[in-house]
C-alpha cells in the first residue's frame, strides 16, 4: 500500500507537468529568494503552509550589494501555522522594488497534509493561496524612466491572484511543484507589464542522513523554472549540515548564470538564521550580486 500511495504522488506530479507549463504567468523577478530553497519552503510552495507541527514566523530581505540608484530591492515576512494535523495555513506579506516599479502582495494561504502511510512519515500536500497584488510607479524615485517605457503598466494597481501548489515528502525526499498566479492565465494583464515573467517550478530534493557528528547530513537540490518570453532555468546544488545541524553552508548554480553561496546557524531546532550571496547574471554586473539575509523561528513545537 505504501509503495502504491508513493507511485501515485509521483505520477500526479508528472502529470501536471505540461499543463502547468503552458498556463503560468508571474510578475516577479527571474531569480527566488534563496531562503525558499531550503529554509522556508513556504515561501515558495502554499502547499507547504503548515506543514511542520506549531507555529513559524519567517523574515528574507535581499539587497544589492552595491549602493546603486533604482538597485532592486525585495522583503517577506512570512507566518505558517498547523491548525492540526491534516490542516495548516499560512501568510505572506512581500515587497518588492526595483527603479520606481514598485509591488506588494499580500497573501493567505490554506494546505492540506494526507498522511500516506501509519506511521505518518510519507504525506502529499495540497495547497492554495489567494493574494491581493499592488503594483504602481513611485516616480519620485530615483532611475524613473521616460515617461514611453511605462505605457500600460501605469493603468495597472490592483489584482487579486490565486497560486496553487503541491508536494510530497517523507522522511528524505521532498518533490514539489508549484503554479503561480494562475488567474493571469485567463487574462491579458502581463501583455502590459514591462517586468512580466511566466513560470513554473518543479523541485525535487534529497537528505542523506550520516551518522557522523562532524557531517550531520547532505540534502542535494535541482529545480526547473519555466519562464515565458526566456530560456528555461535549472537551479541545482546542495546543502551540508554540521555539528548536528548546527551550521551549515549551501551552493547552487542557476543556468542563467548565476550562482548562490551561503552559511547557516541553528539553535535547538527553533532559530535559523541564513545569509546569502548571489552574484548577477550576465548584463547586470553594476548591481555586484545581491545580499540576502533570512530569518525563522518555530513556536508551540
Amino acid at each position: 500500500m505504501k509503495k502504491l500511495s508513493t507511485q501515485l504522488c509521483l505520477l500526479l506530479l508528472t502529470l501536471i507537468l505540461p499543463a502547468a507549463a503552458q498556463a503560468q504567468r508571474l510578475f516577479d523577478q527571474q531569480d527566488p529568494l534563496p531562503q525558499q530553497y531550503f529554509e522556508n519552503r513556504y515561501l515558495g510552495n502554499p502547499a507547504l503552509a503548515g506543514a511542520d507541527t506549531g507555529l513559524s514566523l519567517s523574515m528574507a530581505y535581499r539587497k544589492a550589494w552595491k549602493e546603486t540608484n533604482g538597485a532592486p530591492v525585495s522583503f517577506a515576512l512570512t507566518g505558517d501555522y498547523q491548525l492540526m494535523r491534516t490542516l495548516g495555513v499560512g501568510l505572506t506579506v512581500f515587497n518588492d522594488q526595483a527603479g520606481p516599479l514598485k509591488q506588494t502582495r499580500v497573501a493567505m494561504s490554506y494546505a492540506y497534509h494526507t498522511p500516506l502511510d501509519e506511521d505518518r512519515t510519507e504525506f502529499l500536500h495540497v495547497g492554495a493561496t489567494i493574494s491581493l497584488d499592488n503594483k504602481r510607479v513611485e516616480k519620485s524615485k530615483p532611475g524613473t524612466p521616460e515617461e514611453p517605457a511605462l505605457k500600460g503598466y501605469t493603468g495597472y494597481k490592483n489584482a487579486i491572484g490565486a497560486d496553487l501548489g503541491i508536494a510530497y515528502t517523507n522522511r528524505n525526499l521532498t518533490l514539489q511543484a508549484t503554479m503561480p498566479n494562475v488567474t493571469r492565465t485567463f487574462e491579458n494583464i502581463d501583455e502590459k507589464e514591462p517586468r512580466g515573467q511566466s513560470t513554473f517550478a518543479v523541485t525535487a530534493s534529497y537528505k542523506f542522513g550520516t551518522k557522523s557528528y562532524k557531517i550531520s547530513s547532505i540534502e542535494p537540490l535541482v529545480s526547473l523554472r519555466v519562464m515565458k518570453g526566456s530560456q528555461s532555468i535549472v537551479d541545482a546544488g546542495a546543502k551540508v549540515s554540521f555539528a548536528r545541524n548546527l551550521v551549515n553552508v549551501f551552493g547552487l548554480y542557476h543556468t542563467n548564470k548565476a550562482v548562490t553561496g551561503g552559511v547557516g546557524f541553528q539553535f535547538k531546532n527553533s532559530i535559523q538564521v541564513q545569509a546569502s550571496y548571489t552574484n548577477q547574471r550576465g548584463g547586470l554586473d553594476a548591481y555586484g550580486g545581491n545580499f540576502g539575509l533570512g530569518i525563522k523561528v518555530r513556536l508551540f513545537n
